[in-house]
C-alpha cells in the first residue's frame, strides 16, 4: 500500500514515492529523529536554498567550531520549509574508504532528502 505525502501547509501533493524511503533504523551522521528520509525527490516540488552556518565552540585550541552545509527544500506552492537535503546517504563507491576505516567524508556520497514529519501530512492510498 502506497502513502501519499503533502503539504501540511497547502496540502500540495509533494510526489513522494514510499520505494524510495529509506528504513527507519538506517544509520545517518546527521541523524533521523522526527524524520523521513528519501534517497529520490521529484525536485519540480521543491525550491532548494543553500544554507552554510558555523557553529562556534571551544573543545580545544586547535580543534574550535563546526561548519555545516546543507540545503533547505521549501514547498513550491506555498513556500514552508519542509526539510533539508543531507550529502550523508550511501556512499557512491564501493570503496573500503580512507585508510580501510570505512566510508568517511572524504568517500562522495549520495543525497539524503529528509523531511520533517511534522511538515508532512501522510495518508493511505486506496
Amino acid at each position: 500500500m502506497a502513502s501519499i505525502y503533502c503539504c501540511k501547509e497547502c496540502g500540495t501533493n509533494l510526489n513522494l514515492r514510499s520505494t524510495y524511503l529509506f528504513p527507519p533504523d538506517f544509520y545517518f551522521e546527521a541523524g533521523n529523529k522526527g524524520t523521513l528520509s528519501f534517497a529520490m525527490i521529484d525536485a519540480t516540488k521543491f525550491n532548494f536554498e543553500k544554507e552554510d552556518k558555523f557553529r562556534p565552540f571551544f573543545e580545544t585550541l586547535d580543534y574550535w567550531g563546526i561548519q555545516r552545509n546543507r540545503i533547505k527544500m521549501k514547498c513550491t506552492s506555498c513556500g514552508k520549509l519542509v526539510g533539508y537535503v543531507y550529502d550523508d546517504g550511501p556512499p557512491l563507491t564501493e570503496s573500503a574508504g580512507q585508510f580501510h576505516m570505512g566510508p568517511s567524508q572524504v568517500i562522495p556520497r549520495c543525497p539524503r532528502y529528509r523531511f520533517k514529519i511534522k511538515a508532512l501530512t501522510i495518508s493511505s492510498e486506496t
